[in-house]
């Protein structure tokens, strides 16, 4: 009962900051070298801590060799979304649809199984935020104005997916679930950064020059939410974790309303009234 609980609340906190830490990529002026500050401040703060933590052994590298280009193809398909879409148009769509693309995932590679009425909940969930993200009214899906932002939040979807389960693996291989975290935030930085100085070359190190404290800050964020939800893998199903972090639907788009001054409607507030319900009945059947 204990061990469940604190995977509720770690997998709620991590909704919150993930929300914060997206909506910090989103106010930036260039969504890729914002990517990368993040993943620069994020490792620089927790290089200290890998002094602290067991090193990790031979089948954690092993892990890591899979989790690094997941999260690098996952940061692509994130890039791609934030720079053509709305926060609250393309975050709903991207996190609502991971938890079911997750349970299927983890459901071949882990061997995960959920009860029949865990389905329906995970189903009503993920039907929920993917009407966040339906077009104006009296607009055919076909003639949706923001149809390539969708496209590449659907394959950001995946890519969560992706290394939710490779995440799954890497904390119940790890000699302890922190030397996972730690290294995988110390290596995560390098290809998105790399990609980065290529692609921007000097605006790269214009903007950390400018923009190191918001870095620091977005990294921080980071740092809280995917290390809250790595812990609740520990003590939940991967599929149960991924739905709770989910929830940051919600608090982006009260987020995108509130900083960003983007539309959020009585539909979208009915949407997230169902995707909670959805949610408490997959984390609390049975």
């Amino acid at each position: 009962m204990h061990s469940a609980l604190a995977g509720v609340l770690l997998g709620l906190f991590s909704a919150v900051t993930l929300a914060f830490a997206n909506l910090a990529v989103k106010m930036g002026s260039d969504i890729l070298v914002s990517r990368s500050i993040l993943s620069m401040s994020a490792a620089a703060l927790l290089l200290p801590v890998a002094f602290l933590v067991p090193m990790p052994d031979a089948a954690t590298f092993h892990v890591l060799a899979f989790a690094i280009p997941a999260h690098f193809l996952y940061q692509c398909f994130l890039i791609q979304a934030l720079g053509r879409g709305d926060l609250s148009l393309v975050f709903p769509v991207m996190r609502g649809a991971s938890p079911l693309i997750t349970a299927l995932v983890a459901g071949a590679a882990l061997g995960e199984a959920l009860a029949p009425i865990e389905w329906l909940g995970l189903a009503i969930a993920t039907g929920a935020v993917i009407v966040f993200a339906l077009p104006p009214g009296g607009t055919r899906l076909a003639a949706h104005p923001d149809k390539t932002a969708l496209g590449w939040a659907i394959a950001t979807a995946g890519g969560v997916a992706l290394y939710n389960t490779t995440d799954a693996w890497g904390v119940r291989t790890a000699p302890e679930p922190q030397s996972y975290i730690v290294w995988l935030f110390l290596f995560d930085w390098i290809c998105v950064t790399i990609t980065a100085t290529v692609l921007r070359r000097g605006a790269l190190f214009a903007a950390i020059r400018e923009k190191w404290r918001y870095g620091a800050a977005a990294g921080a964020l980071s740092i809280l939410s995917f290390g809250a939800a790595l812990f609740a893998f520990s003590f939940v199903e991967t599929a149960k974790v991924s739905a709770l972090r989910e929830t940051a639907v919600v608090w982006a788009a009260l987020m995108g309303a509130l900083w960003l001054r983007e539309g959020f409607g009585a539909r979208r507030i009915i949407a997230a009234i169902v995707l909670a319900s959805g949610l408490m009945l997959l984390q609390f059947a049975g």
